[in-house]
């Protein structure tokens, strides 16, 4: 038996409060005042009268008309949150829906801590509704989920949580649905604490609602960074050079072990011997360790940076850009994609975009001749409506793939590029990617993921936007970084998860407030936002609005965590650093983290603090 009221909103609508459990309960309630974006706080005294112990579950919902709900659990849940050609396995929305085994449901609940915000909104035919909780009740664990059902969207907080219809734990493999209990004694009681909102019709009402929750959980959530910046730009530029770097042939190694005497199965060490040309190597990373050489007056930095981009640059693809990836026992081959030969846009126009930012400091002319082959080769493929596809095939160079938005990291590099015939390639493509931006849905830049949403994709779109509005000082562009950049920040946690005290991120006290989750496909916790530092500094600087410098400065405070300053720090080596901060039950348990230095968490760390140190914006081509 359970026990069902309803409390009704003092704006609008009601919410329905349930004890999911033998009974009988007596439920009270309290509305808090009215904030500014609509939302109220709810008080809920929630008492057990039965004779007897009894497990129960507190659940409270809200609905709304729905033929076709978009939901958002921000980090965790966009819309159908998976697109229905995406080969990758997780979590999907679909009306009516009931393969569980498929990861394909119209009924979904979730544990709070995979959530950046412990919130579940939802749109439907006229507008929406919002729930918002803390990760954690006197119940335990919070749960977020929502159902569509007969023309009805509900979202729901679940105390303590419930995971259905199953759980997701980072692979194609289903788990079964789990959940925590509460045994309640007789006369027990609990106050519960949670917010709603009402929306409006525009899917980005969540930038207010999401804004203003920020600011409030701020004072609950310090973030105590172990090193200084400059201190932490010392530290990342060496674990690039003394671990990554290989000046045979010269590269930076994808990985490196903390442990250096653990060896694989043909008694190798666990190192990846391999680069990407962007993306989790190559040329983005050498180039910040560049600039941090020439800053710092280290030249063993520079002449590695320069090594790595030369190697690159000398070995172009047969279709004229760079190849995807180098393997020591290979060479030079294809993306990571299961399509044959293909290479991926955005590992290339990444390696392209820093390229250009490298060859400001190092005018080298094999560089320059790289550069204006890739540019040269994607302006050529580019359609008429402006998309520059997403996987390009190695030898021939046809499109392979038009899918997606991974195309948004050649918008900046062609933008910067400062020449007109690339300005007005750039600015098509900005407007056919556009479209991503407004239905808050972008997705394709990660090769790993292939067409799930990421940060990553936000991450790109903010570079591409305002490297468009600093070459043409158009508001468009402005507006467009600006929608780009409240996307990618639904990504950023704005609370402290609770950790275990004996686990290892109990036990360093790491503060999560400022880390990305990486995607809903990728549930952990990572540093990549790192790389639109600066141009979410100029955002707030072209607005007059210091809320986007504000979250990229939390975001570098974050990542100055947890880093190892001397050998044997975090059972690692001075400058190794993780990729993955595991902060749900999400391919390990909560509270661990990876033992494993990528060259990428260390290059956009150190990315960066130059940014930062130099205090100086991008700079308009000359």
């Amino acid at each position: 038996m359970s026990t069902r009221v309803v409390v009704t909103d003092p704006d609008d609508g009601e919410l329905v409060v349930e004890v999911l459990g033998d009974g009988p309960y007596s439920v009270e309630w309290e509305w808090g005042e009215r904030l500014a974006t609509g939302r109220r706080e709810l008080r809920l005294r929630v008492r057990h009268d039965g004779a007897r112990p009894s497990a129960g579950t507190v659940r409270v919902s809200r609905s709304v008309p729905a033929a076709d709900p978009w939901w958002l659990i921000p980090g965790l849940f966009y819309g159908e949150n998976r697109p229905a050609d995406c080969a990758r396995v997780f979590p999907r929305f679909e009306t009516g829906a009931d393969r569980p085994q498929d990861m394909v449901s119209g009924r979904w609940g979730f544990r709070a801590d995979r959530a950046a915000t412990p919130a579940v909104l939802v749109w439907g035919d006229h507008g929406g509704a919002g729930l918002i909780a803390d990760e954690e009740s006197p119940l335990g664990t919070t749960g977020l989920a929502f159902e569509h059902d007969a023309g009805r969207a509900t979202i729901a907080l679940l105390f303590p949580y419930r995971e259905y219809p199953v759980t997701y734990y980072g692979s194609a493999l289903a788990l079964p649905p789990g959940e925590a209990a509460h045994v309640w004694q007789p006369g027990e009681s609990h106050v519960l604490t949670l917010a709603t909102c009402p929306l409006p019709a525009d899917r980005h009402a969540y930038a207010p609602v999401l804004r203003e929750d920020r600011d409030l959980r701020l004072p609950a959530a310090p973030v105590e960074p172990w090193q200084d910046v400059a201190a932490a730009a010392d530290i990342a530029a060496e674990g690039l050079y003394r671990w990554h770097y290989d000046p045979d042939p010269g590269v930076l190694l994808e990985t490196v072990g903390f442990d250096r005497e653990v060896s694989g199965a043909d008694g190798e060490r666990v190192d990846r011997q391999a680069m990407h040309v962007g993306w989790v190597s190559g040329i983005p990373w050498a180039a910040a360790l560049l600039e941090h050489g020439l800053r710092a007056d280290r030249p063993e930095h520079v002449a590695a940076a320069e090594r790595v981009i030369d190697f690159i640059c000398g070995n172009l693809s047969p279709s004229g850009t760079f190849w995807g990836t180098w393997y020591r026992t290979s060479g030079w081959s294809q993306s990571w994609s299961h399509v044959k030969d293909a290479l991926h846009a955005r590992t290339l126009g990444e390696a392209t975009l820093f390229l250009l930012r490298a060859l400001r400091h190092r005018p080298k002319p094999a560089w320059e001749a790289a550069a204006r082959s890739n540019i040269g080769a994607m302006l050529a493929r580019q359609r008429p409506d402006g998309n520059l596809g997403t996987l390009h095939h190695a030898a021939t160079g046809e499109v392979l793939s038009w899918s997606g938005a991974s195309g948004l990291t050649w918008v900046a590099a062609l933008a910067e590029q400062g020449d007109p015939v690339c300005l007005r390639a750039a600015e098509r493509a900005g407007e056919y990617y556009a479209s991503f931006v407004h239905d808050e849905f972008l997705y394709g830049a990660p090769e790993d993921v292939d067409l799930a949403p990421t940060s990553e994709d936000g991450y790109a779109a903010v570079m591409a936007y305002m490297a468009l509005h600093r070459r043409t000082g158009e508001e468009r562009w402005l507006d467009l970084a600006r929608r780009a950049a409240d996307w990618t920040l639904t990504f950023r946690y704005t609370y402290n998860v609770r950790f275990g005290p004996r686990t290892p991120l109990g036990v360093y006290g790491f503060a999560t407030r400022g880390a990305d989750q990486a995607s809903p496909s990728n549930q952990h916790l990572h540093a990549y936002g790192l790389v639109c530092t600066a141009e979410l500094i100029e955002l707030s600087q072209a607005l007059g609005d210091p809320y986007y410098a504000e979250r990229a400065h939390e975001t570098l405070a974050c990542f100055r965590q947890l880093l190892p300053a001397a050998d044997g720090d975090l059972n690692a080596y001075r400058g190794m650093i993780t990729e993955r901060y595991y902060q749900t039950d999400c391919f390990q348990p909560k509270g661990m983290y990876l033992t494993l230095s990528h060259a990428w968490s260390a290059g956009v760390l150190l990315l960066a603090c130059e940014h930062v140190l130099a205090r100086v914006p991008l700079t308009r081509p000359g």
